[in-house]
């Protein structure tokens, strides 16, 4: 597949913290939040911090805030199975102990400060994986990101499609992220990349590798003649450990459907035209290649079981993959792609029910104006400099009112970054305030 190059999408500014006064409502941070769109259900093999737990979901489910900038919704209380993204976490302790700095997906949680651990451990019928060979590295990168607003970091897999440094990889491996860092495996060369396009419906993502040239690229399956029986190998970023990891295994389904878990901030998602395989998939191993016995890639690791010995796989078709991928170079942004960054206003929405804050906790708001209560602002961002503030609520973007938090992110979502607003809004005295405001680069959608 051939992608011609395109001029560098900007990356998004990203202030490190909310500002102690716009914190005031609660005393953990915000974590921004995106809605993605019920079959088996599994989770999604990457690596990242409490924003997609499984297995004790229901202590960290509906965060307090919502950023506003990228579309908002509740996360559901859902137990899945592994997926791949990888997320370390600086020590915080909620209701049931110390969380530490390991994977927080699939069989457990130890409540030592090590974390849990994703999928199980290998000790059923499936092979445990293996360091991967040249020949299957060829073309993988691993992906390191940084959630800006939700002082996390995490890491998957992706693969380079084009030698410019067009990478694939999932929409959930850089979902939130506020800066990426792509390492090609094979030479540990590394790169800042940008968000060319995402589909969180699809669960597909578009990368850049800013300055790169005559990459290696992966090996594209032509023939389209998988059969269920067949052996496949699971490539990736095992654990977010930094090494290409190959797991074997076999086709156990065409065409399957499956449904992720709701993690954190992050709403579930059905997928469907699955390739579902029997294989050791774990946390970090999303936006990988699955190969055929002849090396050629023919589908992206998505999604997989968690909680039990043998792990069921699922991969994104590489053909289904490809097309959206070409879809976000041309610039063609119908059907579920979005281009490059949203817009973003910089605010967190303050939740009346429910769950506290990502980390745990309750928080109650007494307002009873109409509109969208903050909870937290952001610092470095339109809100902040509008003066906008924790118990501040809005009522109306450019004279349209808002009255609830989707309809304040779809006022937001139907701008571009550098598009100029009007915000409205009743502080805690019951003052009511406007400002116009110029909207920035939030994380990725």
């Amino acid at each position: 597949m051939s992608i011609p190059e395109q001029p560098e999408p900007s990356v998004p500014a990203v202030p490190a913290a909310p500002s102690a006064a716009s914190s005031a409502a609660s005393a953990s941070s915000a974590a921004p939040a995106s809605a993605l769109a019920s079959p088996p259900v599994a989770k999604r093999p990457w690596y990242r911090r409490p924003a997609r737990v499984v297995g004790f979901a229901a202590c960290l489910a509906a965060a307090g805030t919502l950023a506003v900038g990228v579309p908002v919704a509740l996360a559901a209380t859902t137990t899945v199975a592994a997926s791949s993204r990888v997320v370390t976490v600086p020590a915080e302790t909620n209701g049931h102990g110390t969380y530490g700095g390991g994977s927080y997906y699939g069989g457990g949680w130890s409540g030592s400060g090590s974390g849990g651990t994703y999928g199980g451990t290998s000790t059923g019928t499936q092979s445990a994986a293996t360091t991967a060979s040249a020949s299957e590295s060829k073309g993988i990168v691993l992906i390191d990101t940084e959630l800006g607003y939700e002082d996390a970091q995490a890491a998957g897999t992706g693969m380079v499609i084009d030698s410019s440094g067009y990478v694939l990889t999932n929409n959930h491996v850089v979902e939130g992220s506020t800066k990426i860092s792509v390492t090609i495996a094979s030479t540990g060369q590394t790169y800042t990349a940008t968000v060319v396009g995402t589909d969180a419906t699809d669960d597909v993502a578009l990368l850049k590798l800013q300055g790169a040239s005559g990459l290696d690229t992966v090996a594209i399956d032509q023939d389209d003649t998988e059969s269920v029986g067949d052996a496949v190998t699971a490539v990736g970023n095992a654990e977010g450990g930094g090494v290409l990891m190959a797991a074997d295994g076999a086709i156990t389904a065409l065409d399957a459907s499956v449904t992720t878990s709701a993690e954190g901030s992050i709403a579930s998602e059905t997928l469907d035209g699955m390739i579902q395989v029997g294989a050791q998939v774990v946390s970090g191993d999303s936006g990988g290649a699955l190969l055929d016995a002849d090396g050629e890639v023919i589908g992206m690791t998505t999604a997989a079981s968690s909680g039990s010995a043998d792990v069921t796989g699922f991969a994104i078709p590489i053909e289904t993959a490809l097309t959206l991928a070409q879809q976000m170079e041309n610039g063609d942004e119908s059907g579920n792609v979005t281009l490059g960054y949203p817009a973003f206003l910089g605010i967190g929405i303050a939740q009346t029910t429910g769950r506290g804050s990502t980390y745990g906790g309750y928080r109650s708001q007494t307002s009873t104006t109409a509109g969208v209560s903050i909870g937290e602002v952001y610092d470095g961002t339109p809100a902040a400099s509008a003066g906008l503030v924790a118990g501040d609520t809005i009522t109306a973007i450019d004279g349209t009112a808002v009255t609830d938090a989707s309809a304040l992110s779809s006022a937001i979502a139907a701008h571009e970054p550098g598009d100029r607003v009007t915000v409205t809004w009743v502080d805690a005295t019951g003052a009511t305030h406007s400002a116009a405001v110029t909207l920035i680069a939030g994380p990725a959608a």
